[in-house]
């Protein structure tokens, strides 16, 4: 896998609807959201409780502070 970042997590919440899914990770002591393809979340069978890696491919990261 060529991403840059692989942050490992445990899965909180998979909301699938019709064409995607919403799935919530604890990273640490954060909680990411990754929105995915229902059908991608159907052939993984992912569940709550299942501990998997947030991938993260970009080429920029902002950072904001108030």
């Amino acid at each position: 896998m060529s991403a840059r970042n692989q942050l490992p997590g445990t899965i909180k919440k998979v909301k699938i609807g019709a064409v995607m899914a919403e799935v919530v990770l604890k990273v640490g002591d954060q909680e990411l959201v990754a929105a995915i393809t229902s059908g991608s979340a159907k052939r993984m069978k992912l569940k709550v409780g299942d501990r998997v890696f947030a991938v993260i491919k970009a080429t920029e990261v902002m950072i904001a502070k108030e």
